[in-house]
Formats: C-alpha cells, structure tokens, sequence
C-alpha cells in the first residue's frame, strides 16, 4: 500500500479498532500531528498512541469518513468521531510519502447554532 489515498483510508480503518499502536504503524519515523486549535503538536508514534489510550472516552471511540479528497501526496478528510455521547468532526489534512504519514494537522470545529436572521436563506441540515 503506497498510494496517498490507501494510506489514508487505512489509518482511518486501523482508528477505528482503537489500537492506537496499530494505526501509528503508519507513520513515518518523524510523523507528527497538529492541533492548531489547542496549539499543541504530537510528535511520533508513541506519543500518538499514549495520547490516544489516555485520552477520556465513554465507550470505544468510532470513526466515519464522510469525505475523502486527494491529490499526489496530500489529502483531506472530513471524519465524524464519536464515543458515547460525545460526538465531533475533525478535519484532517494529511501529507503520506513513499505510503508513510509524514504530518496531520487536524481541525475540531464547535457546532453552533444558526442565527435566526438567515433562516430565510436556508435549510436545516
């Protein structure tokens, strides 16, 4: 498996056995991921997967790609993450050389409601 979009499909198939360890398998010796948000950055596997094991969750966590965009060695997925009743997107930018994740820098955007003056513009989804 070396293509970008194969790459990326598997680590979103190997997040969903919550084997931490088993997805960062994929990642290059220097990986690191991003969170600008939160300022913070995970460099390597095994800071990945200990984050990941100790991070507080209600029941497995269950990852769903709703959309999965690339083009050479980048790509772009839109991914529905759920555990319990805590449910949230994430908005990952992936680079994978010679079919390793070289970095991810992922967005957690807040739902919020809509304001009322636009409702005559648009529909609820």
């Amino acid at each position: 498996m070396s293509d970008t979009k194969s790459v990326i499909a598997e680590f979103w198939r190997r997040m969903n056995t919550n084997d931490w360890a088993l997805a960062a398998e994929l990642f290059a010796p220097k990986c690191c991921l991003d969170w600008p948000q939160s300022g913070e950055r995970i460099r390597g596997a095994k800071n990945f997967a200990a984050l990941n094991a100790a991070y507080p969750a209600e029941a497995p966590w269950r990852f769903e790609v709703r959309s999965l965009v690339v083009d050479g060695e980048s790509g772009v997925t839109e991914t529905s993450v759920s555990s319990g009743d805590t449910k949230a997107t994430a908005i990952s930018s992936f680079t994978v050389h010679n079919g390793r994740i070289t970095h991810i820098r992922e967005f957690w955007p807040d739902p919020y409601e809509a304001p009322d003056w636009r409702a005559q513009w648009v529909e609820k989804l």
